[in-house]
């Protein structure tokens, strides 16, 4: 381990005369801060070190409240905001007829202008004015969207490499919204020159009161720093929106690597010199990135976020009243970047955390598990420091991420040996390695690869049972012990090669049979086909409504209310709207290209009847049963992620949006994990204020052939 000590304040200093940590410094006073205690609290993994250590401290608020209550603007006041809000929604559909703009360069142009304008849509449609001067940054906002509608139709659009920092949006293949990002130019960037920019990212902290205007009007128009002791800024810098206050989790995770695809798609970026840091749930969100795609980044710089559910909620789950009911605790193993803390063996990792800040755990403990794994971790500690940064550990912690970024990460061929652990194929790669199949679901799959000097590649493996290496990274493959081919496997036809694991050995598959091991005919367990619930939501999903009579009116209401419910919050929370269909509108292009999420029963919705016979249950008028399990179809509702027996690239989902709803949402981002796994069955009655009431009578996850124990 290597520790430094310095001071600074995150939130006042900038970076090496730049706008690095413009979002973090955001974060200091819009962060959350939540508990923390105890011992390092596990559930199955070696990775988690022995710690024992009490911490603790109070709530932080996310901002500084005002004691008065701020009134609602009148609708008086909304008005002519509202109408120059409809002008350029107008303005927008003139210009989306345009021929000249139907380029890809054209359509993110449009993205850049439609941005404002679903901005302030859904700042009107949630009512979000907590302060006074939000109707003003709302107006400006507004303002701004009309004037680059404007100079786009008069094809004067004069953005696209104005130095300094502007917001830009793009389209989401999740949902199809328009999201947006801030971006920090050079003065001197230029998309049609050879040259590539290294690409800084940067994650906000929490800010409950900061919706797209409010991000928007903190960003747009700031120019950069111009301090004559500092060097000028020679990256791209990007900032992330997230889709709002979730830790970068779900479609908020998806967010960032869209962004960053679209930056990638505007500008020419060094791939191999893109840095992640963020402070505070920004911390978090670069923990959680960093250590779950490890071989992405030429750096990583958590600052003060959590990185273990339990100790951040003061829970031990060794303890019945205080561990959470099975699936739950075990899919923590999703995003507990604790489990994660071998894969800083594949990135430079410097954290930060101040002397008197409770948050010093998180990176203190990510410290020591690292070490217990024989793996360098740079902390440093801001003496007497809270939850902020003083000047001198900033200045450490930046020379830290320019250092690697000068020097970028390892090229292909560069990197010999690669030590990786997962706990869910939703991340399952590290630069030439990657993990196709495992035995256990959220158990701990390790990989140690390391090309000897025979130029053979040494391969060591826990809990993996199908593997793929890049073909020219060895002669040959030497995996537990047995040797195979690996440059001229398959004859040398394919990029990757793909390896399984018999009940004998390790085998090394030929063309035909990785071809078809791609296709995953067996419907197993794949990178992005893993479950749980909650998976779906990350990329693109459609949800369909029945149309038919349903056995049970009840039912029906439940399915209905269900699908309100997500659609409603993931509108608020998520900042997009879901899109819904009819059964009958579902055809082979939907079907291709989406996740299916199905509402009502086998009678009430056609797709779901033309599945039935393909998923692992029984379903009637009278009953569900699964197993030998069953339970009355009128007061019990299923929910369920699979492969799409019509499209097995794809799940369909029944009866389920994200399975964490507006209390999660509003109370600590560590409660934004999944609460159904795979397959769950809840009873349901009509609640008293209206709306239903659930409770889960059963759920589990499948297993790595999507099978349930005890199931043929």
């Amino acid at each position: 381990m290597t520790k430094w000590r310095g001071s600074t304040n995150w939130g006042v200093c900038s970076a090496s005369g730049t706008h690095l940590l413009s979002c973090i410094a955001l974060s200091t006073n819009l962060q959350e801060v939540a508990p923390m205690k105890s011992a390092l609290l596990r559930r199955t993994t070696c990775l988690r070190p022995m710690l024992l250590c009490v911490v603790m401290f109070a709530q932080v608020p996310l901002f500084a409240q005002d004691n008065e209550k701020v009134e609602p603007p009148s609708a008086a006041d909304l008005k002519p905001i509202q109408e120059q809000n409809e002008k350029l929604r107008a303005a927008l559909d003139v210009l989306r007829g345009k021929q000249a703009l139907q380029t890809r360069d054209g359509q993110a142009l449009l993205a850049d202008v439609a941005v404002f304008e679903k901005a302030a849509t859904w700042m009107l449609r949630f009512e979000e004015f907590p302060k006074k001067d939000y109707i003003d940054q709302l107006r400006q906002v507004s303002e701004k969207g009309t004037a680059r509608a404007e100079k786009l139709q008069q094809e004067k659009a004069d953005w696209p490499l104005q130095s300094g920092t502007t917001v830009r949006g793009y389209v989401s293949a999740v949902d199809g919204s328009v999201q947006p990002y801030a971006i920090t130019l050079p003065d001197d960037v230029n998309p049609k020159e050879a040259r590539r920019w290294p690409l800084y990212v940067v994650l906000h902290g929490r800010a409950d009161q900061m919706n797209e205007v409010n991000f928007m009007h903190r960003m747009d128009g700031k120019p950069l720093s111009q301090k004559d002791d500092q060097p000028p800024q020679n990256w791209i810098q990007l900032d992330v929106y997230g889709r709002g206050n979730n830790a970068y989790r779900w479609a908020g995770e998806t967010d960032v690597f869209e962004a960053m695809a679209d930056v990638k798609r505007r500008y020419r970026i060094d791939d191999n010199r893109i840095t992640l840091h963020g402070f505070s749930m920004g911390g978090a969100g670069a923990w959680h990135l960093g250590m779950h795609s490890p071989s992405l980044w030429a750096s990583v710089g958590p600052g003060a976020g959590f990185v273990d559910y339990y100790r951040y909620q003061k829970k031990d789950p060794e303890k019945p009243d205080q561990r959470l009911p099975e699936p739950q605790h075990t899919t923590l193993g999703i995003y507990d970047s604790i489990d994660y803390a071998l894969n800083a063996f594949n990135v430079p990792v410097c954290t930060y955390g101040g002397e008197n800040d409770p948050q010093l755990l998180a990176g203190a403990s990510m410290t020591e598990a690292a070490k217990q794994l024989n793996v360098p971790l740079t902390l440093i500690v801001g003496p007497k420091m809270g939850h902020a940064f003083d000047p001198e550990s900033q200045q450490q912690f930046m020379a830290f991420h320019l250092e690697n970024s000068a020097k970028g990460k390892p090229r292909f061929g560069e990197r010999r040996h690669i030590r990786f652990t997962t706990r869910s194929l939703r991340y399952n790669n590290c630069d030439w390695v990657t993990i196709e199949e495992v035995d256990t679901v959220y158990e701990p799959s390790v990989v140690e690869a390391k090309v000897n000097d025979a130029g053979d590649v040494e391969v060591t493996t826990t809990n993996v049972r199908a593997l793929r290496l890049v073909r020219d990274v060895a002669t040959d493959a030497i995996i537990d012990g047995t040797v195979l081919e690996c440059r001229a496997a398959a004859a040398g036809l394919l990029p990757d090669v793909f390896f399984v694991k018999t009940d004998a050995a390790w085998q090394v598959l030929g063309y035909e049979e990785s071809r078809g091991f791609s296709r995953n005919h067996e419907r197993h367990k794949r990178h992005g086909l893993q479950g749980p619930l909650d998976d779906a939501f990350m990329s693109s999903f459609v949800c369909v409504r029945g149309t038919g009579k349903p056995w049970n009116e009840n039912a029906q209401q439940w399915a209905n209310w269900t699908l309100d419910r997500f659609s409603q919050e993931f509108a608020q929370w998520m900042r997009g709207d879901v899109r819904t269909v009819d059964d009958s509108a579902v055809d082979e292009k939907l079907l291709a290209a989406n996740h299916l999420i199905l509402f009502g029963d086998p009678s009430s919705n056609a797709v779901l009847k033309k599945i039935l016979g393909d998923l692992p249950l029984e379903w009637t008028k009278d009953r569900i049963r699964i197993g030998d399990q069953e339970w009355t179809a009128a007061e019990h509702g299923l929910s369920l992620i699979f492969p799409n027996p019509l499209n097995s690239s794809k799940y369909v989902v029944i009866n389920s949006g994200n399975t964490f709803h507006e209390r999660e949402f509003r109370s600590t981002n560590a409660n934004l994990f999944p609460r159904l796994g795979d397959i769950a069955v809840q009873k349901f009655e009509v609640g008293k204020s209206g709306g239903f009431e659930e409770q889960t009578v059963w759920a589990d996850v499948f297993d790595a052939n999507w099978q349930l124990d005890g199931m043929p």
